[in-house]
């Protein structure tokens, strides 16, 4: 823990710019816009509107550094990891505070997400320690004429391009990773949600000792700054997590020059409910299957599967239960009900209260919410835990990734028709399956076609497991072991050992004729 770290005053403070090569800078063309509060609509800061000018300074900066950060051993990368996670344990409850403002989560999920911070860089930790003796790995060939042995290095220079929604624990699941498998880093946080990137690059830097030049920041909008860094030459690797239609140009970008790229793109997942749970344990988690962090979670299990005869009565204690949920200024201490911040733009809330009037248009019928919370403030972009009957597979809330509390419920009378709706989806995120027939959760879990199956909950997530998904979801994993080998490249080294030669052209005891 972190009792050699000392707290750090700056981090009650939002920072402005650009942190590349090892300092705090501005924009080189001095140009910034402003971030507006979520929770009230007023101006919280402004950002820097950094543009391929300020890109290419930071992968420079990560390309000097380069060849003496990827030399070092993992055991020396661990201890900067491991100064880090001190740094964020030492200023957790400034940078959970900065994290609620900034994002409209409320401040007990904030804190929730610092905290997980300091785990992942501290489980990226050991993997780098674990890389060392890894290095120079034996491989048996079936010939003891050759000598196999297997070697890890770091891919080279990385771009890390984050959402919004988990602004600081999504840049930390690329950042701790790829620092531990000796890479580089020039991290773009979402234009939304830049300060506690800044923050921790800072820290690292000022805190920690990090090598200037090992971890960038460039603060900016997806086509001045994302689009350019996706394209540089110089960087040997894109790992991207947001929608579908961007990575799918971040991707372009990536096979025009044949570089690394993976790809974390959200999902449309199911929840399966069968009629043997209990009421009580299936609404708990359908609400934070939907309703944890607004609603805006890429695995949200936002397509409820209920079976028939269970459906009434979770219904109706879904509505009862979701009617509690309160509105609040996401810095609101942790009370006894459960209550909901704001979404984190103005945009954002009008495409949520978009799909809502689209799916009444469509003939969805509204179980709960629909606008605005009761008792919510007259300014904020709140929108109340919604929830929809009646929903059919044509339907856009059906199809289309919200990201706000929105729900859509169908029944199932069997398990054909169950799964039959559940894969019927671009998506191949995450899927959620409430049961208590162990054969039957064992099952589907191994029929589900996702990167994630939860049984008898939804949306746990650990950095010691590989997070990612299939189809439209993405390529390649964030997380557990899987998340470090995404910077790696192997190479395998052969060497003739034999005492013998090797004979295939000159065989032994062969003497070439003289020339005629």
């Amino acid at each position: 823990p972190a009792q050699n770290m000392q707290k750090d005053d700056r981090c009650s403070a939002l920072l402005e710019g650009n942190f590349i090569d090892g300092k705090l800078q501005a924009p080189l063309k001095n140009e910034w816009f402003d971030i507006i509060n979520p929770s009230d609509e007023t101006v919280l800061s402004r950002s820097a509107k950094s543009g391929k000018e300020d890109v290419d300074a930071a992968v420079q900066a990560a390309k000097a550094a380069q060849e003496q950060w990827g030399t070092t051993s993992g055991t020396q990368r661990a201890a900067f990891l491991r100064k880090i996670a001190d740094a964020v344990e030492a200023n957790a409850d400034a940078l959970s505070i900065k994290e609620a403002s900034n994002s409209g989560k409320p401040l007990k999920e904030a804190a929730w997400d610092v905290s997980d911070v300091s785990v992942a860089f501290r489980f990226n930790a050991d993997l780098a320690e674990k890389l060392d003796a890894r290095q120079g790995k034996p491989v048996d060939v079936g010939m003891t004429e050759f000598d196999v042995k297997l070697f890890y290095e770091p891919v080279g220079v990385v771009g890390l391009i984050v959402p919004w929604n988990y602004p600081i624990l999504m840049a930390t699941w690329k950042v701790a990773a790829a620092l531990a498998a000796g890479c580089c880093v020039v991290l773009k946080p979402s234009e939304l949600t830049p300060f506690t990137a800044l923050d921790l690059a800072r820290l690292a830097a000022e805190a920690c000792g990090l090598p200037k030049g090992v971890f960038n920041v460039v603060c900016g909008l997806g086509a001045d700054c994302g689009a350019p860094l996706a394209a540089h030459g110089d960087v040997a690797k894109i790992a991207f997590t947001g929608s579908v239609a961007t990575g799918s140009k971040v991707m372009h970008a990536c096979a025009d020059g044949v570089r690394n790229v993976s790809l974390e793109l959200g999902g449309k997942s199911p929840i399966i409910i069968f009629d043997d749970v209990e009421v009580d344990v299936a609404v708990e988690w359908l609400m934070f299957g939907i309703f944890w962090t607004n609603g805006q979670i890429c695995s949200a299990t936002s397509r409820a599967l209920i079976h028939e005869n269970i459906a009434p009565k979770i219904l109706a204690r879904l509505a009862q239960v979701a009617a509690t949920v309160e509105a609040c200024d996401p810095l609101t201490p942790d009370k006894d009900v459960p209550f909901i911040g704001p979404l984190v733009s103005r945009p954002q809330y009008d495409k949520v209260l978009a799909f809502i009037a689209g799916a009444v248009k469509q003939g969805a019928s509204l179980l709960c919410g629909g606008g605005r919370p009761a008792g919510a403030p007259s300014k904020g972009f709140y929108v109340a835990p919604t929830v929809f009957t009646g929903v059919t597979p044509d339907m856009e809330i059906w199809k289309e990734e919200i990201f706000g509390p929105v729900l859509a419920v169908m029944t199932f009378n069997d398990e054909d028709t169950a799964f039959r709706l559940a894969d019927d989806t671009w998506s191949g995120l995450a899927a959620a399956v409430l049961t208590k027939d162990t054969a039957r959760s064992a099952r589907w879990s191994r029929k589900l076609k996702t990167g994630i199956v939860w049984v008898n909950c939804s949306q746990p997530c650990f950095v010691h497991a590989p997070w990612g998904g299939s189809r439209k979801s993405g390529i390649g994993r964030d997380n557990g072991e899987h998340g470090i080998e995404s910077y790696l490249e192997v190479k395998q080294v052969v060497e003739y050992k034999a005492a013998t030669p090797w004979g295939w052209y000159i065989p032994p005891g062969f003497t070439r004729p003289a020339k005629l």
